[in-house]
């Protein structure tokens, strides 16, 4: 799936919901390793609270990311938890579209909760 495909889907997924009912998206690519594996599903809330160091899927240059958010002196910044990956600004909360409220696992034990 290209990024125009994941782009389609998400946001076929985001207009088929209420604005304010969580859904699960399906993390591509190795970026956000060893956390959230190639893969691996994450329920992310919209309504979700926005604090530095959550996770989220925020819109950036017309496409949507999974990263992690982080708050410093006024700059809003999505971070790969993998090296070598371009640190992105937002202008701030309008560009975050959902706060990743659960890594969903086959197991009970490869659940994780991030609120």
């Amino acid at each position: 799936m290209d990024e125009e495909e994941l782009r389609r889907a998400v946001e076929a997924t985001i207009g088929g919901c209420s604005e304010a009912e969580p859904f699960a998206l399906q993390v591509l690519g190795d970026s956000m390793a060893p956390e959230f594996e190639h893969g691996c599903i994450i329920i992310v809330d919209p309504g979700g609270i926005v604090e530095s160091g959550c996770y989220v899927v925020a819109e950036h240059g017309g496409e949507y990311i999974f990263r992690q958010l982080r708050i410093e002196e006024g700059r809003w910044e999505l971070h790969a938890l993998q090296e070598g990956h371009e640190v992105l600004e937002i202008p701030g909360p309008q560009a975050i579209k959902g706060v990743v409220v659960q890594k969903a696992g086959r197991r009970r034990r490869d659940r994780k909760h991030y609120v």
